[in-house]
């Protein structure tokens, strides 16, 4: 039976309202979750009919768990089963936690086929955020993956320990309740983790202060800016949180890739004395937690060693290098970045081993050509490098 591609087809079942999506095979129910203090939720599962992990969205006081739709819709079909969830923004934090942030994430993983492993948790405004990094503190073990819009929190402690969980943080001047802006800023510098990362819509100046999100009975206009209201000013923002949850949930389950601002403190760390032998033994430490463990992006402390060969000195470009490849020994870039170095300084056969090495990698096909860019060009450029420094090995000039 031939199928229309836009055909959307609404089922009532019980009390659950079933949406199919022939588009993309993905089914939406409406669910009445109900937590162990007997309140009653509503939730809409969106179900991405395959086996993968989950996302559980809160939404902000002022707003319900429509406002994620386009989102959660995006997420199923990208293979994710994501649950939205109205919960009471008029209950205080003790009446929320853990009954009804259990309650959800329950429901979550018992879906069939969700991986109850691999789950991201985001949040939008006050209460989302607060919401959502409790719900990552209580079930750490289970939650790989945070978004967090527009808030703020009281477990600042749990993000200075959680050293390796992929957070994204997004704020916007334009945010109607500040001083959010900073609050995000002071949850983004409190958190450790190397591969959070900060997308900060900027303006010209902050909006001023009117009332308090969790408190506001209409009392401050919508300007855009804040939680889910920032996907229409920044339609691009939606695309971004579900490249997120497909990274950190799917390629890479609770990882992403290391970010320099994210990592700066390592980074300074590196060009300091005895700093290369400190971050050595602290990515070694790392490593024996979580072998996916990362402390720095390749690109930018692969930079650092290159400058050293630059300025004429091989001895610090090689022990950089060294660290390099350590953190990405299957890179053929850092593989022939460390080969310039060791030919600089004159060591030729580790030159020459580092140089078949990155080809080798070249050839093999198995892997990208480096952690940050895998283009024909740049794959050309290795090459040539590489080539380059087996030439000079052999003809002496």
């Amino acid at each position: 039976m031939k199928q229309t591609p836009l055909l959307l087809i609404p089922l009532v079942l019980g009390s659950l309202l079933i949406i199919s999506d022939a588009r993309t095979n993905t089914v939406e129910r409406v669910v009445d979750l109900k937590s162990a203090t007997g309140t009653i939720l509503n939730g809409t599962y969106f179900d991405a009919a395959k086996p993968g992990p989950g996302v559980l969205l809160f939404h902000q006081s002022n707003r319900t768990r429509k406002s994620w739709e386009d989102v959660a819709r995006q997420l199923a079909a990208a293979g994710i089963n994501t649950l939205t969830v109205d919960t009471d923004p008029n209950k205080t934090r003790k009446q929320r936690w853990p009954g009804e942030l259990d309650a959800a994430l329950e429901f979550l993983v018992s879906q069939p086929g969700v991986n109850r492993n691999v789950v991201g948790i985001g949040g939008a405004g006050v209460i989302g955020v607060e919401d959502s990094v409790e719900t990552a503190r209580l079930h750490s073990a289970e939650v790989k993956s945070l978004v967090l819009l527009s808030g703020e929190t009281e477990s600042l402690d749990f993000l200075r320990q959680a050293s390796q969980l992929p957070e994204l943080f997004v704020a916007d001047d334009n945010d109607e309740y500040p001083p959010i802006v900073e609050a995000m800023e002071l949850l983004y510098v409190t958190a450790s983790s190397p591969s959070r990362k900060f997308v900060h819509y900027s303006a010209s100046h902050e909006a001023p202060w009117l009332w308090y999100e969790p408190f506001d009975i209409g009392k401050v206009p919508a300007k855009g800016g804040h939680g889910t209201d920032m996907f229409k000013l920044h339609p691009e923002l939606p695309g971004i949180i579900v490249d997120w949850f497909v990274t950190t949930l799917i390629k890479t389950p609770g990882h992403a890739p290391a970010d320099t601002v994210a990592s700066a403190s390592v980074i300074n760390q590196i060009q300091m004395p005895g700093g290369v032998a400190e971050v050595t033994r602290q990515l070694i430490e790392a490593r024996r937690k979580d072998p996916d463990a990362q402390l720095f992006p390749e690109i930018t402390v692969s930079s650092i060693g290159q400058d050293h060969v630059r300025a004429g000195k091989p001895k610090l470009a090689v022990d950089v290098l060294k660290l390099v490849l350590l953190a990405y020994p299957e890179s053929a870039d850092a593989n022939e970045t460390l080969a310039e170095a060791y030919l600089a300084d004159a060591q030729k056969e580790l030159a020459r081993e580092h140089a078949e090495k990155a080809l080798s990698l070249l050839d093999s096909h198995r892997l990208p050509a480096s952690s940050w860019t895998d283009t024909e060009q740049y794959r050309g450029e290795i090459r040539r490098g590489a080539e380059k420094i087996l030439k000079q090995l052999t003809t002496g000039s």
